[in-house]
């Protein structure tokens, strides 16, 4: 994860100000002009490198055009904290291309540009901003809206986004802005509830390359709090002067907040102040959560640029058909993409911004009084995220359902709910009421609420947790909590906790020993935003026309069936095996490989069988002369002894599903189940109908027309017409595509109960995570060949070994005492790091612990052999 924090800005400075401040002075010699040539056939762009001089400071900038001599809009863009003009180089040329004059720059105190770091000063960082803005008004290429004032919009992510928020507060000759994972209230950010975020300050100082390099203001104030623990008036003031609330009612541009749901460091709710400020300015406001943030996981570049280029294209270029996309979008996650192991990302949106408190839910809680410890130093502390290690991927183990999250008994209190009777998905900030009591009268308290699964596995969504200052509380005082701002499904039978813990590791607790007490005064309210919903993937032309077409193939294949070769004879040793493949290769004509090649499995009765493998690996041209769509150039298929040719009768007991199901829209879903089974020529009696729709669970459904259906039931109702006449062999090739986790999880309960029944499921998919839940054995290829057949568990191996990276090796003595550690059976060295083997009384969290307490330099952890590690290894990085 990239640390660095796009240029922060200072406060928009009058016109009159401006006529006397400094010139910006372009050093002699210090421009260079190249064109940066391209290996496909896009524009080249035209790149100069300039150190400018302003006020005395100087910056490094390089500006970017591409295309004719006419004017076009022009764009800042800024880069993140500890980075450089270099690290946004290849948006700026894309953007370059896309039609903009782009200046970039190095902020004060970064790279070659000289001063010291003011945290995006008003008198500093945001004062060059207008100047670099009045060398864009000189510009022969640079449109202007009149003379002194350029067309001009200000991006970034982090440091960056900030400048843009501060540069539409202090100079009104921006245009556009679109500020990325920032914030807007930096003491906020830093100190919320009075609580100090001691580890990521830390991170921000030694990122800044040490104190001494900042302005002695700052300098001086982060010794100071970091000495006592506890932000002052003084440490806030000087952090919220540098913020961009501190100009909230002077920011009235088009603004693009596009903020990140795994970020411990700047949450969501910044966005969330920052789009209440400039939408009550008026000015047009759209917000986007992405999937990752400071903590890890993706930052969705790709989508994110191509996002803040429309929003630009609106309203610099003045493009009124432009769509820039929804008011409010949410990135979701659910499954690992067989091909990389990463995790696949659905958007969902909404036509306005729902914020963070929309239609609030009361889940009951339940728990007594609990009293629980601040320990002396507030050591050992709980963990909820470890800060600064997102980039080593241990900020994204929550999108696999894994956390890093540990209390310590004794303390902190814990409150639970009842098993939830249904899916939730919470869409905001939860709060809750709770009297607290304090031994010295100060209480400093984390919460947060936890998605405990009916085995007791317990995720912190997001890995995020709210700090809490409490003061006069030595004879007790209610505080309502409002936890941090998430986006997370809560399955059906899982329970909601609220932990309050007395300490932990990303921020500075009371050294001084306390008692806490606890008690609920009320129920966890959540907010569901029931407005945004995961989108629906688009129906394909082939919907329309693919009904009418199988019912012609039908008829083909009914008035040419007496044409049909011999099939070779039935072999009774296999009548009750429902698929055995043997020796199977198949070469696309003009090709110069084999897309399968001496394939060899079998399949028997009540297996859901998961067929594996990245792209190309052969799994749909094996699924295709499975089905006898096309014949293989060697080998066999049998299906119940039977040999599969294109029009066998033995296809009679397989239903396939393969890439969706065409369906007229204006139809039932009843209505089209009744029409492809008549198109298939066989007896209304034969379809089984009713027991295919309770299988497939679509209910009331049936009634509508299919136009009217989610995504989520056209895919359970193409399932359905795959079961209908209940075959033995049922084939299905990604049927989870394109759902949601909720989704996912009830095509899952189909497979399962279909197969319940001594039939046989066939399933390919990517998403490996489900495959682990829905398959009993899997198939693994790889390049056409079978990499290894056999159950999932012995595909997996154990679930109790992990995998701990570290940041340099561990030495024998520090290994002999993890070896040592109550819970752990084994700990080897490993190129990576550490390979520890739990025994029945470890955990995760534990070990994580005891690592940070042993001061080893963890930088991920992780499973050593889950089902995506299996495959990875399996296909030897193929993928």
């Amino acid at each position: 994860m990239d640390l660095r924090l796009p240029g922060l800005r200072g406060p928009r400075r009058p016109r009159r100000l401006l006529a006397a401040a400094a010139a910006v002075v372009v050093l002699a010699g210090a421009g260079t002009w190249t064109a940066v040539a391209d290996d496909d056939d896009r524009p080249a762009v035209h790149h100069s490198d300039q150190v400018m001089s302003v006020d005395g400071v100087r910056l490094d900038t390089s500006y970017f055009t591409s295309g004719g001599s006419g004017r076009r809009p022009a764009v800042l863009l800024g880069h993140g904290f500890g980075g450089t003009k270099d690290d946004v180089r290849q948006q700026a040329e894309d953007l370059a291309r896309a039609g903009y004059a782009v200046l970039t720059w190095s902020a004060r105190g970064f790279g070659r540009s000289t001063g010291k770091i003011g945290l995006n000063d008003p008198k500093g960082e945001v004062a060059d901003v207008t100047q670099l803005i009045d060398w864009l008004a000189d510009r022969p290429e640079v449109e202007l809206d009149k003379k002194g004032d350029p067309r001009v919009g200000v991006a970034g992510a982090s440091y960056g986004g900030a400048i843009a928020l501060l540069a539409a507060g202090y100079d009104d000759r921006v245009d556009a802005i679109a500020p990325s994972i920032t914030y807007w209230n930096l003491a906020d950010a830093l100190f919320p509830d009075g609580v100090f975020k001691k580890l990521w300050a830390g991170i921000f100082v030694n990122t800044g390359g040490g104190c001494d390099n900042f302005e002695p203001a700052l300098c001086t104030m982060y010794q100071r709090v970091a000495e006592s623990g506890t932000p002052d008036a003084a440490a806030r003031a000087l952090l919220d002067a540098r913020s961009p609330s501190a100009v909230a009612d002077r920011i009235k541009v088009p603004t693009l907040l596009v903020q990140g749901q795994a970020d411990s460091l700047f949450t969501l709710a910044q966005a969330d102040a920052a789009e209440k400020a400039i939408k009550a300015n008026g000015a047009p406001v759209d917000v986007d959560w992405i999937a990752g943030g400071h903590d890890g996981g993706n930052l969705e570049s790709s989508r994110v640029q191509a996002r803040v280029t429309a929003w630009f294209d609106r309203y610099l270029k003045g493009g009124k058909s432009v769509d820039t996309g929804p008011a409010f979008r949410v990135t979701r996650t659910g499954g690992v993409d067989s091909t990389d192991g990463t995790v696949p990302l659905r958007g969902a949106s909404g036509d306005s911004y729902p914020g963070l408190a929309n239609d609030r839910r009361s889940i009951a809680l339940t728990g007594r009084e609990q009293s629980f410890d601040n320990p002396a130093g507030a050591s050992p502390p709980a963990i909820s995220a470890l800060p600064g290690l997102g980039g080593s991927g241990l900020g994204q183990l929550s999108a696999f359902g894994v956390g890093v999250s540990l209390d310590f008994p004794g303390q902190y209190a814990a409150f639970d709910s009842a098993p939830l009777t249904g899916a939730l998905r919470i869409t905001g900030t939860p709060t809750a009421t709770v009297h607290v009591k304090s031994t010295t009268g100060t209480a400093v308290l984390f919460a947060k609420v936890y998605d405990v699964g009916p085995d007791g596995s317990r995720q912190l969504p997001s890995q995020l947790v709210a700090p809490i200052r409490v003061e006069g509380a030595k004879a007790g005082k209610d505080v309502t909590i409002t936890l941090p701002a998430i986006d997370h499904d809560i399955e059906e039978g899982h329970r909601l906790s609220l932990v309050l813990a007395s300490t932990d590791l990303g921020y500075a607790s009371p050294a001084t020993p306390a008692t806490y007490t606890v008690s609920l005064k009320g129920e966890l309210r959540v907010p569901t935003a029931p407005a945004v919903t995961t989108a629906a993937a688009p129906l394909p032309s082939w919907v329309w026309w693919l009904p009418l077409a199988g019912a012609g193939v039908a008829l083909l294949l009914l008035l040419t069936g007496r044409r049909r070769t011999a099939m070779p004879a039935p072999d009774p040793e296999l009548a009750e095996v429902p698929l055995r493949i043997a020796g199977l290769s198949k070469k696309y004509a003009g090709g110069d490989r084999y897309s399968v090649r001496e394939l060899s499995f079998q399949v028997e009765k009540g297996q859901v069988l998961g067929l594996l493998g990245p792209n190309g690996a052969g799994k749909t041209t094996t699924l295709r002369m499975l089905m006898g769509l096309i014949g293989p150039d060697e080998g066999e298929i049998r299906v119940f002894g039977h040999a599969v040719r294109p029009g066998a009768p033995v296809l009679s007991r397989v239903g396939s599903f393969v890439e969706g199901a065409g369906f007229l829209p204006h139809l039932t879903g009843r209505e089209n189940l009744d029409l492809y089974w008549k198109a298939t020529g066989r007896p209304a009696e034969d379809a089984h109908l009713e027991e295919a729709l309770e299988i497939a669970g679509l209910g009331d459904a049936l009634a509508r027309a299919v136009r009217t259906y989610s995504q989520g039931m056209r895919q359970r109702l193409a399932i359905a017409q795959a079961m209908l006449g209940l075959p033995d062999l049922l084939i299905l090739d990604e049927p989870t595509n394109g759902l949601d986790p909720p989704q996912i999880r009830e095509m899952r309960e189909v497979m399962i109960r279909y197969a319940a029944a001594g039939r046989t499921v066939i399933v390919s998919s990517h998403l490996l995570a489900e495959v682990e839940q829905s398959c009993t054995h899997l198939v693994v290829m790889d390049r056409g060949r079978l990499v290894q057949a056999g159950p999932v568990g012995a595909i997996v191996g154990s679930g109790d070994t992990l995998l701990v990276g570290t940041a340099a090796p561990v030495e024998e003595p520090v290994l002999e005492k993890v070896a040592a550690l109550p819970g752990i059976a084994s700990a080897d060295r490993t190129d990576e790091g550490l390979l520890v083997r739990l025994d029945a009384d470890g955990s995760a969290q534990r070990l994580v612990a005891e690592l940070v307490r042993l001061d080893v330099p963890v930088q991920s952890v992780g499973p050593h052999r889950r089902l995506e590690d299996a495959f990875l290894t399996l296909i030897g990085g193929s993928a």
